[in-house]
């Protein structure tokens, strides 16, 4: 489950305040979104954190095998282009990108949208902001991304320029050209 706090009324939370206030608070899962508010991400419960990390693992044992990009965790916050601060469930950068980061882009919130990424929803995640973080996403350049929705048993598939795919649960999904040669069995 998010909270979201609305600071209209004090202020705008600028990206720089937005940063500050995430090394002061490291303890804290925070994002922001292009309108500057500041949302909480409580923290997820064991079997969500296993499946975070097992996908994780998939992914980073593909990109190791291939070499084509770097691989992040929840924990990263990415700068979107469109204007929130966002940290998906998985992300993946394809490396020309990556490098074409400053040594200082690359250790703060790194200024640029994911190639690829996966969103899982927990059994607190309302689905609605979910699928609007994705559609942030897609608006900042996102090429390939799956919002794993195992309470309604389905998988959303965003692409660049396309409508949503949805598909049920089991699947076989393909990293596309994204992740050339990638699938990721969803049970």
């Amino acid at each position: 489950m998010t909270t979201v706090l609305n600071l209209e009324p004090i202020t705008t939370l600028t990206r720089e305040q937005f940063f500050q206030l995430c090394q002061a608070n490291p303890d804290l899962q925070l994002e922001r979104s292009p309108q500057g508010e500041l949302i909480i991400v409580t923290p997820i419960g064991g079997e969500g954190g296993n499946q975070e990390a097992s996908l994780i693992a998939k992914v980073v044992i593909w990109n190791e095998q291939t070499q084509l990009g770097v691989v992040f965790s929840s924990q990263t916050v990415f700068s979107l282009p469109e204007g929130g601060d966002r940290s998906p469930d998985v992300a993946w950068v394809q490396l020309s990108r990556w490098q074409g980061l400053s040594q200082e882009e690359r250790e703060g919130f790194p200024p640029i949208c994911p190639d690829f990424l996966i969103e899982l929803r927990s059994r607190s995640d309302r689905l609605k902001p979910l699928q609007n973080k994705m559609q942030e996403y897609l608006a900042s350049g996102l090429r390939l991304g799956w919002l794993i929705n195992s309470k309604d048993k389905q998988v959303e598939i965003y692409r660049m320029g396309q409508e949503v795919e949805v598909v049920g649960i089991p699947v076989v999904l393909s990293g596309e050209d994204v992740l050339p040669g990638f699938s990721l069995e969803v049970s």
